[in-house]
């Protein structure tokens, strides 16, 4: 397991508050295993763009959630705090309904740097976005 502690889904759950991003676009965490966070968001009026597709926007708020949370379990939060930092995601398929799922798993967590690979996958399975996530552990100052 590559989390600070163990982690249930109902907990991070409770963590991730109203009242911010997630909460219009409908970003639900699914799914947690010893070493990747599931994370979901439904293709509709919310996250379209103009022509009726998912936005790339939009799947790239959903990446940087699993990621940035991903970095957040994997620290002391009491001494440090995790910010994405970097952003790459290769749109590669439109969808126009349902959902997509971003599966988050690790490439690299070292002290102060964690990088994550994110791909998205529409319900049918297929793989919509390929996205890497870079974060930055960084020290909360001291009081």
């Amino acid at each position: 397991m590559i989390w600070f502690k163990d982690f249930k889904l109902e907990e991070v759950k409770d963590i991730v508050t109203t009242d911010n991003i997630l909460d219009p676009l409908g970003i639900e965490f699914i799914e947690l295993g010893p070493d990747f966070v599931k994370v979901r968001m439904p293709v509709d009026k919310r996250t379209h763009q103009v022509h009726g597709i998912l936005h790339g926007g939009a799947t790239c708020v959903l990446a940087e959630t699993a990621g940035s949370f991903a970095s957040l379990m994997c620290i002391d939060l009491d001494k440090h705090y995790a910010v994405g930092s970097q952003i790459t995601a290769n749109h590669l398929r439109p969808v126009t309904e349902g959902h997509v799922t971003a599966t988050c798993t690790p490439v690299h967590i070292g002290r102060k740097k964690h990088v994550w690979d994110i791909p998205v996958h529409a319900d049918n399975g297929k793989l919509i976005a390929k996205c890497e996530l870079t974060c930055m552990v960084i020290e909360k100052p001291s009081l």
